[in-house]
Order: C-alpha cells, then structure tokens, then sequence
C-alpha cells in the first residue's frame, strides 16, 4: 500500500522491521514531496484537500499546512547536518515572508489578502501552529533564520510573539507560547526590534514549565488540564517541548528534572507498543499516527531512557511501518483524517485536513546522527516480545497487560474519563471505557464496548467521573456513581491474555437491570455466538481475533451486538455481553474476559488453567503460572494482594 519509494531492508541491523536511517529519510521526503503541490501562492499557505475544513477556518487550516510539515522538513534538513537536496528551506523561507506580511483577523481566504496568515489571538489555532514554526526555525537557525531579510525577520518575531500576548487553552497548549518564547529569547530577536522590554519571551518559558508542574502526578505522567485526562499528549507534548528545549540549551538541572521524568514514563509507555508496531488506541487526537514515536526518540536524544537503542528503533520504526504498511496514505501520498484510511468518527471538530501532520514528531529521531547507536546497534525486541507482562501504572489509573504469542496489548482503563472539573459530561468513548488495545477500536455508535452500566428505559448509564482505587501487579480498581445514591466499584485482574471483572453495585433497587460488555471486534466480517452458561464470543474471520466473555456470578444471559458502521479497524464489529439483575441490597458481578490473537491456545483450554473462588465480596484467582490474586471488594473501596 506504501506509494513511497523505499530502499531494500536491512534484517541483518533491523531484523524485527527492515527498516533503518535510510527509510526515515525516504518516507519524510515523500511525505513532504507529496504536500508540495498544495502550497499556495509564495508557499505561505499549504491547503490539503479534505472532506471538510476545521472550524477554524480554511486559512487557519492552510497555516497549519505550513507550519506542521516545516518542522518535517526541519528535523529532515537539521538532521542531515544543513544539507537541504530538494530546496526545502528556500521554500519555507518565502512562506515565512509572505505569511507575515499583514497578518489578518479573517478566518476564510479572499482575494484581497491571499497568503496572509491569520493573526496570533486568545486560544486561537494560530497559536498551536506558531510553536511549530517556532521550532522549526530554533532547529533550522543558522541555515535559515539567520540569513533571513531583518525586516522579515523582525515580521516573523512579531507574529510569533502574539504568542506571549495571549491566553491559550489550560491544559497542554501553555507549551505552545512556552515553545514560542524559547526561541525568541534564544535569538533576542523581539529585543533587537525594541518589543521585549518586558522580558515576555522568557517570562513564557517559566510560565509554562509552571503551568505543567500543577498537572504532574508523578511517576512521569501529566494529567491534561482536566482531573483526570490521560492520553498520547503525555508523550508528544508534555515530555516532548520541555525535554526538547533543555537539550537544545543544554541545561543540565532541567534535563535532570524533565529527562527524569520522561524516563520515568518510557518505563510504562514502551508497553503499550503492539508486536505488529501498533501504538494504543485511546485518548483524543489519534489522527496524528506515528507522532506516538516522539518520546521515544525524545528519550535517546536526551540520554533519558530506559530502552536500548535497538528498542528504541525497534518501536518507533514498528509504529511507522504500521501505519504506511495499512494504508495510512492515500493515493496522493497525503495522510487523511483517520487512523489507516479516513474514520471520520474519530476526528475531533479542531481537526482540518493537514492536522495528521502533527505525525511529524514521530520524526524527531533525524536530529540524531547516522552513527548515533539509536540508528547502528542492531534493534531488540519490544517489551510485548520478551514475554507476557502485566503492569500496574497508578499515576494514570490503568493496567498494561500484554501477551507475546500474539503481540497484543490491552490497557484497563480505571483512571482517565477526561471530565471537566466543574461538570459532568456524556461519556467519551476514546477515554471512558474499561479498556483499550492495539487491534481494537471503540464503538461510537450504537452501544459502549468494554462497559458496565444500569439499564433504565433502554438506555444504559455512563460511567461518568471515575475515582481511581489503585494498580498494582496485575490489577487495577475505580468507582464511579451512575445514579443519584449508586456506586459502581469496578476491580480487573489479570495474568496472560485471561481478565477476570468484578463490578460490586450499591444502593440500586432490587431487579435493577444491568450490562457488561467486552472487546468489539471488527474485521471484513465477524462471527458471533452465545452459549449457555452463559458466555458469548465474537472472532475476526480475516486476522482470527477473538473476543470472549464469560459470566462466573451474577448474570444470567448472554448475547452478542452488532455495532453500527463497525470500528476504526473494520466495516464489520460486534462485541460480547452479558445482562443480570441486582438483588435486594450490594450485588457483586463476577465475569471473566479474553481478547487473543490467532496464535493463543483455545479460549477453552485457558479456562482450565485458572480457577476462581468467590467467598462473599471475597475473591480469590489462581492463574496458570501459579500466582494467586486475593481481593476484597466494598463500596468505594478495595484491597489485593498478589501470590507467587
């Protein structure tokens, strides 16, 4: 499906993906050859075709189209030491000139002002792309910056400087005047036009590093603005621009602070990597694909990483590959608004047509030189490949549990609803779900996946706030009130591909009806079946995935559901349930869940090999290796303990 031209693998240096240095560079230059004849007029505006603008605007949208595929071409050029074959730079340099020669107000394009890019204003698009431009010049300085006209340079300070002048969005996006202002204050330039009296540019980067710190929750992750939002910015955007700025300054006391805590968080993000390169499939803004292999090059540029540095390729080539080997390019070779192919359901309406260019911080590992080990040792197998794991994160609230036979990674969500401090909001399906994996997709239609709610008049309940209880060693726990007086505490543990899911309902009425659905499946068609027992499975007829569910307390039926318009991974998904009524005071619901690949023993023979015993709001689970989880579960509140 790729429509780049590539050179021939190397499995001898990179026996898991072939790919090396030489297919980077390959796959950015096609990248950027292919968006070369949508630049406008003095190449100020670059407009993608699309099947819809953002709601920026058009304008908005053709800045963005400059401004995120100029950082490709600066970490392309900067990379390769200045040399700049293909003419990138001259090109960006004129865009730089013509888009900042009366910057406007207006959203839409017109003839009077064709090329002009809009201004810099309150929570504007502009500023998220004034940070890209920002960095692209820091990187790209002394071939660009540096030679530029001091009257387009003093016009570019200015633009980007609108930055400083104005309030951005609370959460992440105080990194994008933090990034802008690092610059200016690097080049001095709005003190050599008289504009910085007040030491704005400098004032940002220690406003923003000040920002960020009331959301850091240790153990390497941020919470995005909200209580508890957790998702791929932690990565691309919260370890990226501060480790990124204290490296270029070479700041040690930040680089140990930032460094530390990027490292920190490559311990648990390298594990939610799938054998096939898959990043995971959650949080907002999936779009941006492979930019999921920004921390990990930010790690090896820094020297703060956990990985080898033929891990560190091995994952972010894995995860470029994934995505240019399934169609994430079109016939243009431009990058559309979707995950492989265009999924409309996933795009969020801030999203225009050149937004999955952001995908051009998977790209940071060009700035590391070609005899840069991360580019020359031989590349080492990604964690889901060493064995089957099981990883409590407490910070974010999840479980990671992967299995090598299959390279599949699930991640038990007990911790990130991304609700708003001051309200509750209908719940989203890229954050609220039990889980998430690297083959499946959430359901936006049609009925949840991976959910527990209560039945009433038809509709099931979301799950809302959730209030984490923990995770530790295969396990983690939350609670969540559906209802006015109910609590539902929720508990998974977890060894191989086996999950065992205990939901304890408080407060409910007798006869109170309730749901637990499992994986969604999706493929070019699916088969689905319900058991006595009960039990209900859904498998893939194309990859021999396959997601079962089965009742152990509590429930009384089971059945399978079709899900409207299918997955981000297949036309065709259907998804396992299981529905059962509280009794008259605390009802505990007791299932057990697997999602594996084709290569794993039967879901039959796994039943065997662990046993579950269920003593009152006590349980206790032997698992195959000969590890037993003992948990007791009550309203709000749970305590395990791991054997073995």
């Amino acid at each position: 499906m790729l429509s780049i031209p590539l050179p021939p693998e190397d499995r001898a240096l990179s026996p898991y993906t072939g790919w090396t240095r030489a297919h980077w560079e390959a796959v950015a230059d096609g990248l950027l050859a292919a968006v070369r004849p949508y630049a406008g007029p003095e190449h100020a505006l670059i407009g993608l075709p699309g099947p819809r603008p953002s709601v920026s605007g058009t304008r908005s949208d053709g800045l963005e189209g400059f401004a995120r595929t100029f950082l490709l071409a600066a970490f392309r050029v900067a990379g390769a030491g200045g040399a700049d074959p293909d003419g990138l730079l001259p090109r960006y340099a004129e865009g730089l000139a013509a888009g900042t020669r009366t910057p406007t107000a207006e959203r839409e394009l017109t003839d009077r002002d064709p090329v002009s890019w809009p201004v810099v204003g309150e929570r504007s698009q502009a500023m998220v792309e004034a940070a890209s431009i920002a960095l692209a010049l820091r990187l790209t300085r002394r071939w660009l910056w540096d030679g530029l006209p001091a009257e387009v340079r003093e016009r570019v300070a200015d633009w980007l400087s609108g930055a400083l002048r104005h309030t951005p969005v609370d959460n992440n996006w105080w990194l994008f005047p933090f990034t802008v202002g690092a610059f200016l204050a690097e080049t001095g330039s709005l003190a050599e036009a008289g504009m910085d009296q007040d030491g704005a540019a400098r004032a940002a980067v220690d406003r923003g590093l000040a920002k960020i710190e009331q959301w850091y929750l240790g153990g390497g992750w941020y919470t995005d603005g909200r209580p508890r939002a957790f998702d791929h910015y932690n990565g691309w955007a919260f370890h990226l621009y501060p480790v990124l700025h204290a490296h270029l300054t070479g700041d040690q006391q930040q680089l140990a602070r930032y460094g530390g805590r990027l490292a920190e968080y490559l311990e648990g993000y390298a594990r939610t990597f799938g054998g096939d390169g898959a990043p995971m499939h959650q949080g907002r803004s999936l779009i941006y694909r492979f930019a999921a292999a920004g921390p990990l090059w930010a790690g090896a540029l820094s020297g703060r990483t956990p990985l080898a540095p033929g891990t560190t390729r091995r994952l972010a080539s894995g995860a470029l590959r994934h995505f240019l080997d399934r169609g994430a390019l079109d016939a243009e070779g431009l990058l559309p608004l979707g995950w492989f192919g265009p999924y409309p359901p996933l795009v969020q309406e801030y999203s225009g047509p050149a937004s999955p260019y952001w995908a051009s911080k998977g790209f940071l590992g060009l700035l590391l030189p070609a005899d840069h080990p991360v580019w020359t040792a031989t590349e080492e197998p990604a964690p889901v490949e060493r064995g089957d794991a099981v990883l409590g994160l407490p910070g974010p609230g999840w479980l990671v549990q992967s299995t090598a036979a299959d390279g599949i990674v699930r991640l038990h969500n007990h911790g990130s609803d991304d609700q708003p401090a001051d309200q509750v909001l209908p719940d989203d399906p890229l954050y609220a779900r039990l889980g998430y994996s690297t083959v499946t997709g959430p359901a936006f239609r049609g009925g949840a996946d991976n959910h527990f709610g209560l039945v009433a008049g038809g509709r099931v309940s979301d799950r809302g706030r959730i209030e984490p209880l923990g995770a530790g060693p295969g396990w983690a726990a939350s609670a969540h009130r559906p209802a006015e007086g109910v609590t539902v505490t929720s508990l998974v543990l977890a060894a191989g591909a086996e999950e065992v899911h205990l939901h304890l309902v408080t407060g409910a009425a007798a006869g109170t009806e309730v749901r637990h659905t499992g994986w969604a499946v999706a493929d070019r068609a699916v088969r689905t079946r319900a058991e006595a027992g009960p039990s209900a499975e859904v498998a893939a007829e194309g990859t021999g995935l396959r997601s079962t569910l089965r009742a152990v307390s509590g429930y009384t039926e089971a059945g399978t559901h079709q899900v409207p318009d299918g997955t981000v991974f297949g036309r065709a998904a259907a998804l396992p349930a299981l529905t059962g009524r509280t009794a008259d005071g605390p009802s505990l619901f007791v299932s057990a869940a697997r999602l594996s690949g084709a290569r794993l023993p039967a879901e039959s023979e796994a039943q065997a090999a662990f046993r579950i015993r269920l003593d009152g709001p006590a349980v206790a689970v032997a698992w195959a290796d000969g590890s037993v989880h003992h948990a007791l579960i009550g309203p709000g509140t749970v305590t395990v303990r791991r054997e073995g």
